[in-house]
């Protein structure tokens, strides 16, 4: 007679992380070394900001 808990028990298997299956991209690891990035808000993000910080003003009126 055949050994049936072979064909259901759990097989044993070998997981690796993520970062080691893949090679890294060195343009990303030198990017973050330099701190690279936009350096100044955009004309929207400043407009945008400056609204947010009108709204926040209290009015006289009231």
């Amino acid at each position: 007679m055949a050994n049936k808990t072979t064909g259901t028990r759990q097989k044993l298997t070998f997981r690796l992380d993520p970062a080691q299956t893949k090679p890294r991209n060195p343009v990303a690891v030198a990017a973050k070394q330099r701190a690279a990035g936009s350096h100044q808000k955009s004309a929207s993000a400043l407009r945008q900001e400056q609204n947010r910080l009108a709204k926040k003003l209290p009015i006289e009126g009231e």
